[in-house]
């Protein structure tokens, strides 16, 4: 059913994480009407589910620090990321530059927009530290930009799908929009149309036209994340580049089911200047507890786990392949995708301090098996014997002992190598973390787009009116690093809102 009465405005932005959030407040400021259209019941995004890094140069941070720095540095350093992986034939460095040069004033806008930032952390090859961590978590992003975007007067409509984009003449006019009731109707742009609606992880067609059928059946972190902006951009005769290049499966520990006391706070700039204070000021011993509560984010084991003697089995209490050889990979084809971590006493005294830490966790830095204790009791188990770990774990007890006992006697199972050099798993008492599971974090195929975020159709002929920001507009870069796919994602969305409320005619 096709709702009755079409609405007007001059620019429709599609998604509701941080590239959308960006262009609808770059498009308001440029005087123009805008309506922001996400198809979740909640604004966030993948930005909501990230780290919460943001690098750039020459902010007050690296100010206050003493650092100078500067963008030409940072594109420099940018280039060394995907050189190390010899990708840098496959990076786009013209994007790059626009990503560097534009940080710092990007930076400032987050800052005016209340949010709080620790930092800068060094990140090599970076030369300098340029790591900005948000406070309290990655969550701030969407409640603080949301609420500045209203403020601003830009319209948010939840729970509003965008089917397909509308062209007249090969111009895009506007889109057609599922309702929350149900019904579709036609959202007409007077001026211009940024797609900010994230990369295809949670798209399974996507993911399989691009990759293969054993990541199509990856699940994302974020699920929604089904790629809409993306097919419509190919629809309309636009291309990705870099397609391909899929960061995962990885390995993550499954997300806290319950959210603490602390993560139900909203960012309020007291708040958040009170943890900025104690960041400073206060013994890490005393204000690690408190940060380790705000964290949401599913953290990654480290590999060198793996090397020290960790073992990881599936759901059935069996062990699988080579730790040391794609792990994540092996598990992605195991029950669910699920693995728990397995190790005991020798191996979790080594990893309670530096330099052996179980994840690198945002606004910490690090995270170690006592963090895991204190704050995943719902993750960590600990006991005297296997068969009590196997207990605790819910998984067969007589298969996993039958599983440790093969490891520990360099036995090979049908699926699973002898451990050959590495330790044997047999000092009390017993760990294990889980479960973890086998994740695509984030695609890196974007539409092509002009320096001025244009969608490129054929003929190497732009779109008029169409813009793309963030994973949408991402043109073939790679953004190997921490911090730079938000920084692309705002950088990118203050250029398309800009640009979609005064290039249009």
């Amino acid at each position: 059913m096709v709702a009755a009465g079409r609405i007007e405005t001059d620019v429709i932005v599609v998604g509701g994480g941080g590239a959308a959030l960006a262009a609808a407040s770059a498009a308001r400021t440029a005087g123009a009407e805008v309506i922001l259209l996400e198809k979740n019941p909640q604004l966030g995004g993948s930005t909501a589910w990230s780290v919460g890094s943001v690098t750039a140069t020459q902010t007050p941070h690296q100010r206050k620090a003493g650092i100078t720095d500067n963008p030409q540095d940072h594109l420099e350093d940018l280039k060394l990321f995907s050189a190390a992986l010899k990708l840098e034939h496959r990076d786009n460095f013209v994007l790059g530059r626009l990503l560097c040069d534009h940080s710092p004033a990007m930076f400032d806008w987050l800052l005016s927009t209340g949010l709080e930032f620790v930092g800068p952390f060094p990140e090599p090859p970076h030369r300098r530290p340029r790591m900005h961590n948000v406070l309290p978590n990655s969550r701030a992003f969407p409640w603080l930009l949301g609420r500045h975007c209203r403020k601003q007067g830009v319209d948010i409509r939840l729970n509003s799908e965008v089917q397909r984009l509308i062209l007249d003449n090969g111009r895009a006019r506007g889109v057609i929009v599922r309702e929350p009731d149900g019904t579709n109707r036609e959202y007409i742009a007077r001026k211009g149309m940024v797609l900010a609606a994230g990369d295809y992880s949670g798209g399974r067609e996507l993911k399989a036209r691009f990759s293969s059928e054993l990541i199509a059946n990856v699940d994302a972190v974020n699920v929604t994340n089904t790629g809409d902006g993306i097919r419509m951009g190919l629809e309309n005769g636009g291309t990705v580049i870099n397609g391909d290049y899929i960061r995962g499966p990885i390995l993550r520990f499954v997300p806290p089911m319950h959210t603490t006391f602390e993560q139900k706070l909203p960012p309020l700039p007291a708040i958040t200047k009170l943890l900025h204070w104690g960041f400073d000021h206060l013994p890490k011993r005393i204000l690690r507890p408190v940060l380790m509560n705000y964290l949401t984010t599913a953290l990654a084991p480290e590999k060198s786990l793996y090397e020290h003697g960790a073992i990881l089995v599936d759901r059935d209490g069996l062990r699988f392949g080579d730790e040391r050889d794609q792990p994540a990979r092996n598990a992605a084809a195991r029950p669910d995708g699920m693995a728990w971590m397995i190790f005991d006493s020798a191996v979790a005294d080594r990893y309670q301090q530096w330099p052996h830490f179980v994840s690198t966790a945002p606004s910490i830095g690090y995270a170690y098996l006592e963090d895991y204790r204190r704050t995943r009791k719902d993750i960590f188990h600990c006991a005297a014997t296997p068969g009590e770990l196997a207990d605790s774990m819910k998984l067969p007890r007589a298969v996993f002992e039958k599983t440790l006992a093969n490891y520990n006697a360099n036995t090979p199972t049908a699926d699973a190598p002898q451990r050959a050099e590495r330790p044997a798993v047999v000092k009390p008492p017993f760990y294990a973390l889980g479960p973890a599971k086998a994740y695509i974090i984030f695609t890196n195929g974007g539409l092509k787009v002009t320096l001025n975020l244009e969608v490129v159709g054929q003929n190497e002929q732009i779109i008029p009116g169409l813009y793309a920001a963030g994973a949408n507009g991402q043109s073939g870069m790679l953004l190997e690093g921490h911090g730079h796919h938000l920084g692309w994602a705002f950088v990118s969305g203050l250029i398309a809102g800009k640009n979609a409320a005064l290039r249009a005619g």
